[in-house]
């Protein structure tokens, strides 16, 4: 395979950003973002108008944070933290004037949640943990300079999550209930739970209480209850009249900028093939238009406001865009760029997506994305190319338009990609999901089957030169494809995948326990005896018999929902029966991998196996597998055969 365009360095596509994320300083006068510190992404500040003197505040080592923002009174930057993939989140504190960390939650093996961050509570946060009894969180008020905490709520009624007006009050708690067909949610204000309404099972994903007006009195929230496509609603708290202020003809809302002043919702967010903002505010709805007119044909997001409402940072991004983070100055209508994730990016050509929307042979509208090397033509190759099926996890998630850093390390090695939205993919209505339910290696499985031959049809996709790949429930899709068609694609790489889905339910987290309801809805139940028959009929690890082609398996080996046993399975039986395979441990990992040296070894090693079984370019390995903690447990052999 010959290209004009130049191999990117992995490094540069896959490696740690420059910068992520800013957020803006409830003043408005600085900025907060994850920046590397020795190979480390840690928390960075500066003033808004002096962003090139940036110094680090933190100096971490191990994981990067999860998750950062500002305290309500400015005096910290919060900050989620696990170790070793473990996904026992602590909440730390970094003061802004002095950088001095704190771990506000030094217990081991507790997931800590933050509930409420409050203009009106500048001293506390409300946060959620599970050490009395793992499976529940109780709840409590923390101040963020002592990490003295107060309990709030002893959650023994077995909530499974909760919902605070800004003065910090209870309001509302729920729950699934079996017997009430959905998730019950109570009132709470009075101290004691009171049934107020039921969430049907099938209406959880589209329905969520997203938060109260300034006062406490109306509650935003989205909806599918009704409709097939979820609505922003209002809901008065005092006669339980409910509004419609937003939907979309073809998707779900599925996001919503809020007033951080009055709490009110100022704009909503679909996405049917691209981004589509719907403005409630007349200030948003300029503001919006002034960005769209600074970047055409870029999607954005908002990541924060000051508390006056006059500056946001927002991300701008498109295929061939990697963020570019910019204030908004909305007194003045100016917009300035703060930095970009990925500068060194710039000189190197880069991959357009387009959007496609396939039909599945059953009649369904699957809205799929493909990505062709920078020097094909944005259409349809020249010639049909080796292709890899990138399936994204879930199953409830789904695929968007815009910049992604698998799509374009995979086109600049030479390959078309294909990202499918398969049923029960979310954004598309609860129909779409519910056609999913018990089709796992069913008609979700045909879905990525259609999208390909359609690749093969339209001149993308070479039939012999496909390979299946996926993370979680994508990596599933993968174990699926190489025992229940192995005669579509020439080879796999799943990534903590699941190979038997009776065990994938018996070892979930235990603070999962209010979600199972669903699982066992969309999955089957593994109470059963018919349960259990389905789930066994629907895992590949009972088809091992059935795989022809070489699979590249990775797993992080402190994976808490698709554990190690999924992987060590079957790749034992792989192993008894003389089929390739190469196998890949981190141990140091969890669901995914966090660390970058581990992430750019899994990328050298994939990219090599690739090369091989695709016959695209690749990068030499070098020291990036050395230099991690990878554990090549089989087939340690293919990288013998990637090319320079």
């Amino acid at each position: 395979m010959t290209s004009q365009t130049p191999i990117i360095p992995r490094r540069l596509l896959l490696g740690n950003a420059s910068a992520l994320d800013p957020k803006l300083s409830p003043d408005g006068r600085r900025l907060a973002w994850l920046g590397p510190v020795d190979g480390v992404m840690n928390v960075w500040t500066a003033p808004i108008d002096s962003v090139g003197a940036a110094e680090p505040l933190t100096r971490m080592a191990g994981r990067p944070p999860a998750w950062h923002e500002w305290s309500p009174d400015g005096r910290f930057i919060l900050f989620l933290k696990d170790e070793n993939g473990d996904e026992n989140f602590r909440l730390f504190a970094a003061e802004a004037e002095t950088g001095e960390s704190r771990d506000l939650t030094p217990l081991p093996k507790v997931a800590v949640q933050v509930l409420l961050l409050s203009p009106d509570l500048p001293g506390r946060v409300l946060i959620g943990l599970n050490d009395r009894d793992p499976r529940r969180h109780d709840v409590w008020s923390l101040d963020p300079a002592t990490g003295e905490r107060e309990l709030v709520y002893e959650n023994t009624e077995g909530f499974g999550w909760f919902r605070f007006d800004w003065s910090g009050r209870m309001q509302l708690a729920a729950r699934n209930e079996a017997t009430k067909g959905g998730r019950q949610v109570y009132r709470m204000e009075t101290g004691r739970a009171e049934p107020w309404r039921v969430i049907p099972l099938d209406d959880q994903f589209g329905t969520a209480a997203l938060n109260f007006d300034r006062g406490g009195r109306k509650l935003f929230a989205l909806s599918s209850i009704g409709r097939d496509r979820s609505a922003l609603v209002a809901i008065d708290m005092t006669s339980g009249a409910e509004t419609v202020l937003a939907e979309h003809p073809h998707a779900d809302i599925v996001d919503a900028m809020r007033d951080k002043r009055t709490f009110e919702i100022q704009a909503v967010l679909a996405v049917h093939l691209r981004q589509e903002w719907i403005a409630l505010d007349r200030g948003a709805a300029r503001t919006i238009v002034k960005i769209r007119a600074a970047a055409p044909d870029c999607e954005f997001t908002r990541l924060s406001a000051s508390a006056d409402e006059r500056f946001w940072t927002i991300a701008v991004y498109g295929p061939r865009r990697p963020s570019h983070y910019h204030l908004v100055d909305r007194d003045t209508d100016s917009i300035r760029e703060l930095f970009s994730a990925r500068p060194e990016l710039k000189p190197y050509r880069l991959a357009g997506t387009r959007p496609v929307v396939v039909k599945s042979r059953d009649g369904l509208d699957l809205v799929c994305y493909v990505t062709l090397p920078a020097d094909e033509p944005s259409s349809r190759p020249r010639a049909p190319l080796p292709t890899v099926l990138m399936v994204h996890g879930g199953p409830w998630s789904r695929d968007f338009y815009g910049y992604d850093r698998e799509r374009q390390w995979l086109a600049n090695r030479g390959y078309a990609v294909l990202n499918v939205n398969y049923r029960a993919s979310v954004g598309f209505g609860k129909a779409f999901v519910i056609a999913g339910d018990r089709e796992h290696a069913g008609k979700m499985h045909d879905d990525l089957i259609d999208a390909v031959e359609w690749a093969i049809a339209e001149g993308v996709a070479r039939r012999d030169k496909i390979a299946i790949m996926g993370v979680s429930y994508g990596g599933y899709a993968a174990f699926v494809a190489a025992t229940f068609t192995p005669e579509v694609f020439c080879c796999a790489l799943p990534i903590v995948g699941i190979t038997d889905l009776t065990t994938l339910l018996e070892s979930l987290p235990p603070y999962w326990a209010d979600f199972l309801a669903q699982f066992y809805r969309r999955y089957g139940d593994p109470r059963t005896p018919e349960g259990r028959k389905i789930l066994r009929s629907r895992s590949p690890l009972g088809r091992v018999d059935r795989i022809k082609k070489p699979m590249l398996i990775a797993h992080g080996m402190n994976d808490v929902r698709c554990t190690l046993p999924q992987s060590d399975a079957i790749v034992e039986a792989m192993q008894k029966r003389g089929l390739p395979v190469t196998y890949v441990v981190f141990p140091d990992e969890g669901h995914g991998f966090k660390r970058p040296e581990n992430d750019l070894a899994y990328h050298a090693i994939a990219e090599a196996f690739l090369a091989r079984h695709l016959g695209g370019r690749a990068e030499s390995a070098g020291s990036d597998v050395e230099e991690s903690s990878a554990e090549i447990r089989a087939g340690a052999e293919v990288l013998g055969g990637a090319a320079g």
